[in-house]
């Protein structure tokens, strides 16, 4: 299979796929502005990874099925297996990961991970779609991880920059501790309202965590210039990253998230995994959609 990167394109919005991890790596907007952040080791290797078949990290980087215990590194190991191309054409591609014996040793199900990129009402949608091809049930979590510029190139100053969700989000969040994992306390919301304002401060202690979200559909920009959509309609989770000094923010909505701290229980049970039937794969949906309106102070 070819390393090169995919381009889709439509209506002056284009992307680009890597089939390493199935990984969105360009987004460029109708005027040639690139919209995702360009990839810098020194702060972050990944782009838009996805996260699959855990979100986060597991504690001791194991997890607990029936009596065995198998090891999983942080967001799974979806985004470091090569996909293949199913379909392509201009506007959309579709790739798919099945499993094999590297990921039989570490998580023993026989699954499908079917990964669709689409340009489609001036907007990019990522549909991927998880399926249960062996017998009995298969506990998983999935998530999206896309980096953001930050600033957007459509104007406003990079602390000038804030989501705005479409709903109120006065439920407290979560925090994970220097292991990784997410601590038992819970935390004042940062939104006011529906604005969350983007302060690196926010950060120092990684991820902030929305394990109760209201809002499935934010827009991130700043007041009095335009803004990029980002809709997730079958994610209940939302995590919100960077590196402090970085210029990129990540906006991930998860079905899942980490261990909590001190977790030893068996995957099934774990808040947050879903378990699928053979036969019923269960899909996610996310779009990124430049806006042409400018957002409202």
């Amino acid at each position: 299979m070819s390393d090169a990167w995919i381009r889709i394109e439509r209506d002056g919005l284009s992307a680009e796929i890597n089939p390493f991890g199935a990984e969105l790596s360009r987004l460029t907007d109708s005027d040639g502005r690139e919209l995702l952040w360009g990839g810098d080791p020194a702060w972050w290797t990944g782009r838009a990874p996805l996260l699959f078949p855990v979100v986060g990290g597991l504690n001791g980087g194991v997890y607990r099925l029936s009596d065995q215990t198998y090891p999983m590194p942080k967001h799974g190991f979806a985004r470091t297996k090569a996909f293949k191309v199913v379909e392509q054409t201009a506007d959309r591609v579709l790739l798919r990961l099945e499993a094999d014996e590297q990921t039989r040793a570490v998580y023993p199900f026989e699954f499908r991970l079917d990964v669709a990129f689409a340009i489609e009402d001036g907007a990019l949608a990522n549909t991927v779609t998880v399926s249960n091809l062996g017998d009995g049930e298969m506990p998983a979590s999935f998530g999206f991880h896309p980096a953001l510029r930050w600033p957007l190139p459509y104007g406003g100053e990079k602390l000038e920059h804030l989501l705005r969700f479409e709903q109120p989000q006065p439920a407290p969040i979560r925090r994970v501790g220097d292991d990784g994992l997410v601590r038992p306390d819970r935390l004042p919301t940062p939104v006011q309202g529906r604005d969350m304002a983007l302060r690196e401060e926010l950060f120092v202690n990684d991820a902030v965590i929305f394990d109760d979200l209201a809002s499935r559909r934010l827009v991130y920009g700043a007041p009095g210039h335009p803004g990029v959509e980002v809709a997730f309609p079958d994610c209940p989770h939302l995590g919100v990253w960077t590196k402090p000094g970085a210029d990129y923010i990540c906006i991930e909505p998860w079905s899942g998230f980490a261990d909590a701290q001190g977790y030893t229980g068996d995957i099934r049970d774990k808040p947050g995994v879903f378990l699928m039937a053979q036969g019923k794969p269960k899909a996610f949906l996310m779009t990124i959609k430049p806006q042409s309106q400018v957002l409202e102070s």
